[in-house]
């Protein structure tokens, strides 16, 4: 029998599912889709390699337990003027910031005079010799922040105030701008910057979207080779300037007399990876500034002179007003990087350099004739140094860092003076001219070490306490260990409290505090009086506390799109023993420097900001004094031969050492405040910019300064009058037909009020001539993005 067969049917493919019709989207609708990988090109990889690493810097430091406000590039640009003010106008807008003269340093932080400290990306510009002139260009920073209060130990040197500097990272994208600015006081203003990416060998990576959705993907960057190279960044900037008004005019006038200034600033930047785990910048930068020494007329010969010069050269009479005193600058810096980071550990060691020139050039006939001398002023600096600094996280609670500085400076003073020699010296025995030489080298050491730790004790409690060493070999050699301690305590998360103390070893600026030879110019009309004992570095206890409160409203969902109030109340108190300070104390207006033997300093901040949207506000009041008594340096820069009925007919030297006196640059009340507002919260479209009712891209701003007054008088016993300064601003920013780069057409207002008011009255300890603040000025610019 056969085996019985079974036949199965064959089994059938699968159907296609049966495709659903596409729908099509209804108005007002959208229609969801999945969007396609998308490449990430290999500037785009190095961007975002760059953020990271810029992240690990700010790593390195940490500002806990201080105060720091911070302002950003789009917010300068929004202020009146914009990137076209120089950097120590932006900073007038912080918290007690008070204004100055050119000649005395442009401004003070909580009243102390310089002491600040300006870093770029983490490293410290050393000093240099000051001048008029401002180094840094505006339109380099991506952000500023001025930090005040009890500093970490990682900051050392100039602690009253740090400027911290991190350039711009928006502008590595093949793109730049040119733009001219100008006005008022024959003022003329071009800039160009340009930044980009070269020299990558990363090929394009494709990124996948993190979700389909309705909106424009969030893509998640895929890893690059590690082997390839990522390419350059670097960025480049440079600006003139040419104006009638070059420093404060010292005549309540419109127009100054002969007053002209030239100033050329340029800057630039380059970073490159050298592996996946190591950063190589360079940052350089030039300033090339010469001014006219403004003119005071209707002085008369042969009184200002000690004794008195009634004829030089045969020359018996001088038009005070036809003075040709002029002054060039000349700056030049570098910062060579190296940054790390890798396994919780960051690491920076950089190289940087400063070389400074200053020349002052005297009218000798004038000068000899309306002040008895005429000097010819030299300063040269030339600094090199080695800054290296690491923070290496423990674990979730304690974060170690710590590092070094060694700099040298090599510096030269040098006075060449015009006098006339007498031996009665009343002015009836004076001699022919003759030159008198006062040279003085030396070469400084500055040195500094730190550790510390930030500890957090707790979710809401941080401590910072570490310990700073300074050793100084200048005209003096001294040490300090350096205690600092602080806590931040956060109990919600829009309110901290912060308090501290540090100890501060500050050393003198090296060119400020060179050596007289005084005894050469004995029975001449240039003879001082007392002695010059050398000056010495400032130590002092620093206390701090304050409380900041952010208040959040008018949230969507999600917590986005809030509107914020932030206040801020910060208290100081400062104990100092050799107290610096520093003045212009003779027609040549260069710094020269001295101590009290005691000082101390006081002061409340308050702060506000208001921010909604494109609407940003803000507000900044300072009540502060500091006190100082008994010159110890540099005694002679006080007369002590003619007796004063202001001070009870005491000796200007006398009432100092028996009494405590405001320091000239103390200013009781500081004030500042300002509004933006952008209209659309960006530049206006093709169609935008040629309707006349729209006003998308437009900023309308606006800035105050108030002072009540820097101390005048015999031994700065009185104020000058008190002075608000207001400023406007508008600009638009717009699309022109087939030209995807904005361009930008702003003006503005300076001292909106025309207010003549006096920053100095040539009177008071180290102020030799009045400065008026700016008189009214209108100014013109346009910049397009190329």
């Amino acid at each position: 029998m056969l085996p019985e067969l079974k036949v199965r049917e064959p089994k059938q493919a699968a159907k296609p599912a049966r495709q659903k019709p596409r729908e099509v989207a209804r108005s007002g609708a959208s229609t969801p889709r999945t969007t396609p990988p998308a490449p990430v090109t290999p500037e785009a990889q190095l961007a975002a390699k760059s953020g990271v690493f810029d992240q690990s810097r700010s790593n390195l430091y940490t500002t806990a337990g201080t105060t720091s406000d911070t302002i950003s590039h789009d917010a300068i640009q929004n202020l009146p003027q914009g990137d076209n003010a120089p950097v120590e106008k932006v900073l007038l807008q912080a918290p007690g910031v008070s204004q100055d003269s050119a000649a005395s340093g442009a401004l003070h932080v909580r009243n102390d005079h310089a002491n600040v400290q300006f870093r770029i990306n983490g490293v410290m510009l050393p000093d240099g010799v000051t001048g008029f002139g401002s180094i840094l260009d505006t339109g380099l920073i991506g952000s500023m922040a001025l930090v005040t209060g009890a500093l970490p130990a990682e900051f050392g040197l100039r602690t009253v105030g740090l400027v911290d500097i991190t350039t711009r990272t928006d502008v590595f994208n093949n793109s730049g701008s040119v733009s001219m600015y100008g006005g008022s006081h024959g003022t003329i203003n071009p800039s160009v910057e340009y930044g980009g990416t070269f020299g990558g060998n990363c090929p394009a990576t494709t990124s996948t979207p993190s979700q389909a959705t309705t909106s424009a993907p969030t893509y998640v960057k895929a890893p690059a080779s590690a082997n390839c190279f990522a390419g350059v960044q670097y960025f480049f900037s440079g600006r003139y300037l040419q104006t009638t008004v070059g420093i404060e005019n010292p005549t309540p006038a419109y127009n100054a007399i002969h007053d002209f200034s030239q100033q050329e600033k340029g800057f630039a930047y380059m970073s490159a990876f050298v592996d996946p785990t190591t950063r190589v910048s360079l940052i350089a930068g030039t300033s090339i500034n010469n001014f006219e020494i403004p003119d005071v007329p209707g002085k008369p010969v042969g009184t200002l002179g000690n004794p008195p010069v009634t004829d030089a050269f045969g020359i018996t009479n001088f038009n005070s007003a036809q003075l040709n005193e002029n002054q060039s600058e000349v700056t030049h810096f570098g910062v060579l990087s190296v940054q790390t980071s890798a396994n919780g550990l960051d690491t920076q060691l950089s190289y940087f350099t400063r070389y400074n020139n200053l020349k002052y050039y005297p009218d000798p006939v004038g000068d000899l004739l309306l002040n008895g001398i005429a000097s010819s002023v030299t300063r040269n600096s030339y600094t090199n140094g080695i800054q290296g600094d690491a923070s290496y996280q423990v674990n979730s609670t304690h974060t170690l860092r710590t590092g070094f500085t060694v700099s040298g400076e090599q510096s030269f003073v040098g006075n060449s003076s015009l006098v006339e020699p007498c031996m009665i010296c009343d002015g009836s025995d004076n001699g022919a001219p003759e030159t008198i030489t006062n040279d003085v080298s030396k070469l400084g050491v500055l040195m500094g070490v730190y550790a510390q730790d930030e500890w957090k004790l707790t979710n809401q409690l941080t401590m910072n306490y570490g310990l700073r060493f300074d050793q100084m070999y200048q005209y003096v050699d001294a040490n300090q260990f350096s205690p600092r301690l602080s806590f931040t305590y956060k109990p919600f998360e829009d309110t901290t409290f912060h308090a501290g103390y540090a100890r501060y070893f500050t050393p003198p600026v090296l060119t400020e505090a060179a050596p007289p030879n005084i005894a050469l110019f004995n029975n001449t009309t240039g003879q001082v009086t007392g002695q010059s004992s050398p000056v010495l570095p400032e130590r002092s206890h620093y206390f701090d506390a304050g409380v900041d409160q952010k208040f959040k409203f008018g949230c969507a969902s999600g917590g986005k799109d809030c509107s914020s109030i932030d206040l801020g109340v910060d208290a100081y108190y400062k104990i100092a023993q050799d107290l610096l300070d520093n003045g212009t104390f003779g027609q040549a207006l260069v710094l020269s420097a001295f101590n009290y033997a005691r000082g101390y300093n006081e002061g409340v901040e308050f702060h506000a900001k208001y921010n909604k949207g494109n609407f940003q506000a803000y507000a900044n009041l300072a009540v502060a004094q500091q006190r100082a008594n008994d010159p110890v340096s540099n005694q002679y820069l006080f007369d002590n031969t003619t007796p004063l009925a202001d001070l009870g007919g005491l000796t200007a030297l006398q009432y100092a050492q028996t009494h405590f006196i405001y320091t000239d640059h103390n200013q009781f009340v500081t004030a500042s405040a300002g509004v933006s507002y952008q209209f659309c919260g960006r530049a206006a479209t093709v169609a935008e910019t040629f309707d006349a009712l729209s006003w998308c891209g437009t900023t309308f701003s606006a800035d105050a300064i108030y002072g009540s007054g820097l101390r005048n008088g015999d031994d700065n016993i009185t104020t000058v009058p008190a002075y608000t300064q207001v400023n406007l601003g508008i600009k638009r920013e717009f699309l022109l037909p087939n030209d995807p780069k904005p361009m930008t057409i702003r003006f503005d207002v300076v001292n909106l009020f025309d207010s003549i008011y006096e920053i100095r009255d040539g009177t008071g300890i180290g102020v030799f001539a009045p400065q008026f603040g700016p008189r009214r000025g209108f100014f013109l610019g346009i910049s397009k993005k190329i």
